[in-house]
Parts: structure tokens; sequence; C-alpha cells
């Protein structure tokens, strides 16, 4: 069992302006899922990307947009989203304040 608070993992800057902090992975004890958690500053944007896994988040605060390869759909606190495995997206925050989600 782990528990902690996410600001006690150490953070990693993916692109200027995205924060990724990375607070159960494997080397928790968990082969098959990851959970992060990830500030974007206004204005900055996430790669755009594949993997080959889904990738579900849950957007805590702040605006923006999710860009994927069917057009962009606005998002904000609350909204929750579904990628499927390799398929290409990005996130980009569109508001004035830190866009937060896990």
């Amino acid at each position: 069992m782990k528990i902690s608070n996410y600001l006690d993992t150490k953070p990693k800057e993916e692109m200027p302006g995205v924060v990724m902090r990375e607070v159960i992975t494997a080397d928790d004890g968990a082969p098959t899922f990851a959970m992060r958690v990830i500030d974007v500053k206004p204005g900055a944007s996430s790669p755009y990307h594949t993997h080959p896994w889904e990738h579900e988040a849950f957007i805590i605060s702040g605006q923006g947009v999710l860009k994927g390869e069917h057009g962009e759909t606005p998002i904000s606190g609350g909204s929750v989203f579904f990628i499927a495995p390799n398929e290409h997206h990005c996130i980009t925050n569109t508001g004035n304040e830190t866009l937060h989600f896990i």
C-alpha cells in the first residue's frame, strides 16, 4: 500500500509550462497502471503524441481544449475523457489559470 501527498512527488517539466508528477508507477508495484498529476500553465500545451495504452483523465480545475484526430473539444473542471490506444492527442490550456488534471 502507498499513501502520499502528490506534492511530495518530484515534478518533471515535460515541456515549457507543463509539469507532471508520476504519483503511482510500476516502481510502486502497479505494472499495468500509472497515475500522473499534471499542471499546464496558461497558453501551454502538452506535446501532440500517441502511445499504445489508453488514457483516461479527470480535469480538476482550469479550462482548455483536448485536441485529437477528430478535432478539438473544450474541457474544464469536472470534465473526464477517454483516449483510445494509439490515438494522437494533446491538451492545451486556453484559460487564465493553471489547468490541473489527473
